[in-house]
């Protein structure tokens, strides 16, 4: 019976695609295959012209969603079948599985670096030409609120979008279906094998799931034909949570800007140089998002961000929103400031500012004998300057944690540092495709 924390080889034993199903199969030293299946509906016959660039993304996809498996054992050799890979891939897979898992090693007490060694020296490949695939964008819904200003974006410059998600989440279906978009929805089945592991005691913990999503997205777009994918994560997802012995460790890493320009590039050269990845909110702080969804009513009894409603096992909230966890949290305090108190309480239940048990989860967004939370939420100074403009709001003053803010924590604050308005102004930096980037005029 294996071991998974004495493994010494993680392999990726090969790929395959038939009618609209990809197998991805892996396995540790010469133990059974863990078959994992990814279902594409109604998967159209792939053109003859884009073979190579199938072949090259459904390869991709087997690397990255290795994640999944190789974190089970952490063994100290990754073994490709196929054969070495190029310096670029090898680059792209060797950052994602340090990065990706930096916060699984923490957690863990691990430390993956010296460790993480994809086989490289393969030829290079030539670089992929354009496809001429059409001009249409995957918009991967999440069901909260930043996936629906993408999507709103989008569709305020007329642009040719489908909403796709991966997974069977209902509440997402309903959020996808409220978009009025075309929609696209794809299964990802783990393979059973991995919940045997776990059961042997595999190690366990967060890992680069968008990262997964993305590879599985590149596939798709080539399979059906966009020529971009456009994500909605903020560039406040490139800020790490914390720094553990010398290495950033970001929760949010595959959702960041240094993930989205690698797997970006990779995809140019070795896919096709038509096939645009990017993020179109990576301008924009978590506020200057949460101001924009404040605008967009019809989302407002669909949406959430609780993260409670996707975990794979465990209990639900009964509601939408749980109201304990850090996303409840933090996507409250953000939207605070741009929405009337009573229709920010109606779309949450209760108010979570006047309930003192909530204490510590605020503080930990705020940065305040904590570090921020594991979780996808901003940077600790954004929820500082939105407790700042309710704790100058009388409608919120008396509420137990505003008050507290304005007598315990405000003066230990620089004051120049708790203004709203800069959070609001959008940065430069983003990887939007031409064709895009008038919807980014659309959400400041």
């Amino acid at each position: 019976m294996i071991q998974p924390r004495l493994t010494q080889v993680f392999r990726f034993i090969r790929h395959t695609y038939s009618n609209g199903v990809v197998e991805l199969v892996y396995a540790f030293d010469d133990g059974d295959e863990l078959i994992e299946k990814i279902h594409f509906p109604d998967a159209p016959t792939l053109p003859p012209e884009r073979a190579d660039a199938f072949a090259r993304a459904l390869q991709l996809l087997h690397l990255i969603a290795g994640v999944s498996y190789y974190k089970a054992g952490v063994p100290p050799t990754i073994e490709v079948i196929d054969g070495p890979l190029d310096d670029a891939t090898a680059d792209v897979l060797d950052a994602l599985y340090l990065h990706g898992l930096a916060e699984f090693a923490y957690r863990n007490g691990l430390d993956l670096r010296g460790r993480i060694a994809f086989p490289r020296g393969g030829s290079a490949l030539p670089a992929a030409a354009s496809l001429g695939l059409p001009q249409r964008t995957l918009v991967p819904i999440g069901g909260g609120k930043d996936s629906l200003v993408a999507v709103e974006a989008i569709k305020a410059i007329g642009g040719d979008a489908t909403a796709v998600w991966v997974g069977n989440s209902p509440l997402i279906a309903a959020c996808a279906e409220r978009t009025g978009l075309p929609m696209l929805n794809i299964q990802r089945e783990l393979a059973p094998g991995l919940f045997e592991l776990n059961r042997l005691g595999a190690w366990n913990g967060h890992i680069p799931v968008t990262a997964v999503n993305s590879a599985i997205l590149a596939v798709a777009a080539v399979l059906y034909g966009y020529d971009s994918i456009a994500f909605a994560n903020e560039r406040s997802a490139s800020v790490a949570t914390l720094e553990y012995d010398g290495l950033q460790v970001n929760h949010q890493w595959s959702k960041g800007y240094a993930f989205e320009q690698l797997l970006g590039d990779w995809l140019h050269t070795h896919v096709a140089a038509d096939l645009d990845y990017c993020s179109l909110l990576r301008p924009y702080s978590e506020l200057a998002i949460t101001r924009a969804f404040a605008k967009l009513t019809p989302y407002f009894d669909t949406f959430s961000s609780c993260n409670r409603n996707f975990k794979l096992l465990g209990p639900k909230p009964a509601d939408r929103w749980c109201g304990q966890c850090p996303k409840c949290h933090f996507v409250f305090l953000a939207l605070a400031p741009f929405l009337s108190k009573p229709r920010l309480l109606g779309i949450f239940g209760r108010n979570l500012l006047d309930d003192e048990t909530q204490s510590a989860g605020f503080d930990a967004l705020m940065e305040y004998q904590d570090h921020k939370p594991f979780e996808c939420v901003g940077e600790g100074a954004e929820a500082r300057a939105a407790m700042f403009a309710l704790s100058q709001r009388p409608e919120w003053q008396e509420d137990a944690l505003v008050t507290r803010f304005r007598s315990e924590i405000l003066s230990q604050l620089d004051a120049t540092q708790l203004a709203l308005e800069p959070w609001l102004q959008p940065d430069t930096e983003h990887r939007v495709p031409t064709r895009l980037q008038p919807a980014l005029a659309t959400i400041g």
